[in-house]
């Protein structure tokens, strides 16, 4: 008898956290640069969507001929908010979000929410370095503001200091923003409450352009997720990374510095603290060889063509749709599967 009582006490605190978060919208914040916002057009994906070799990869998107829009997956995206369907990503362009807010929502019970914070060409150097990677050496203070001064004369140094962080600090400001005013943003919304479920970060190349930048990744994405945890007062956040996969897994020409950045992408997750609640996952198995061997023959010359697999340029995926819902729906399981652990 007193084996059954200790039994049932384990398995009722076991269940507690599920049980209290029971009805509450999940939310996942998708932060990052270009390619979380997305550059795969819509007018791309309308053409896949008809094609034999293509259709069953997006016939989920559709029913009766008309895209879904989903009433269980809210997204907001900075000026835009609704149901999600298609076109979250840039204007007329679909990012992960699409397939990734699919995956969860299928998933939960609960009303999705998903909270884009992206910008294109931003670095964790810079533009989004968390608090606690403190401010950069004066040196490099200097040298930006030498470089700024030769475009805006009127630059000073307090600019620059202040360009630090600042794509971090509105990351938190339109998280808080949107949850704060979720009834007025979202009138579904039952007031029931809100669980954080997940984060997912999807950015890199202009850290991976500069040297320095990429020296300084890994203690900066470190950095990041316990400042992102701390500053959302969610300690155990599941931490989805997605790293760099311009070129696919078998690149033309070996590229060292990109091989340079994609360890330094790796490295937090190697970390003891972060073993079991930060998942990386590797978006160059997505990468569209059909859509880079167009371009790569000559996608001005071969229009017709291009139109058919492609909308943009390699450091986007080459606008791939195949490419953009492969990464969504990996990240989307690699934050649940954080999620069961």
């Amino acid at each position: 008898m007193k084996r059954l009582l200790v039994f049932i006490l384990l398995l009722t605190v076991a269940l507690v956290p599920e049980r209290a978060s029971a009805g509450k919208v999940k939310v996942f914040i998708l932060a990052g640069q270009s390619n979380m916002e997305g550059k795969a057009k819509v007018s791309l994906l309308e053409h896949q969507i008809k094609q034999p070799k293509t259709r069953e990869l997006f016939a989920h998107l559709q029913k009766d001929g008309k895209w879904i829009m989903r009433d269980d997956v809210w997204i907001k995206f900075l000026n835009r908010k609704g149901n999600l369907t298609i076109g979250y990503g840039s204007p007329e362009r679909i990012g992960p979000e699409l397939e990734f807010g699919n995956v969860v929502g299928n998933h939960f019970d609960e009303p999705v929410l998903l909270i884009k914070t992206a910008w294109g060409g931003k670095s964790l150097y810079q533009d989004f370095r968390p608090p606690s990677a403190g401010k950069p050496a004066d040196a490099v203070v200097g040298s930006l503001l030498k470089n700024a001064l030769r475009k805006k004369p009127k630059t000073t140094r307090a600019d620059i200091e202040g360009a630090f962080g600042n794509y971090y600090r509105l990351m938190l400001k339109e998280i808080s923003g949107t949850l704060e005013n979720l009834k007025t943003l979202f009138p579904q919304y039952d007031g029931k409450g809100y669980e954080l479920a997940g984060f997912v970060w999807f950015q890199g190349w202009n850290d991976m352009v500069n040297a320095d930048y990429t020296a300084a990744y890994a203690e900066n994405m470190a950095h990041f997720i316990r400042d992102v945890r701390r500053d959302l007062q969610s300690p155990n956040l599941p931490f989805v990374i997605g790293q760099l996969g311009v070129d696919g897994t078998k690149p033309a020409k070996p590229n060292p510095k990109r091989s340079a950045f994609k360890d330094a992408q790796a490295a937090p997750g190697g970390l003891p603290e972060f073993k079991g609640n930060v998942a990386l996952v590797k978006t160059d198995q997505y990468w569209d060889e059909t859509a880079a061997a167009v371009f790569a023959k000559g996608w001005k010359q071969n229009v017709e063509e291009w139109q058919t697999v492609g909308s943009d340029y390699p450091f986007h995926y080459l606008g791939s749709a195949k490419t953009m819902i492969g990464i969504g729906r990996a990240f989307g399981e690699a934050v649940l599967e954080l999620r069961n652990k």
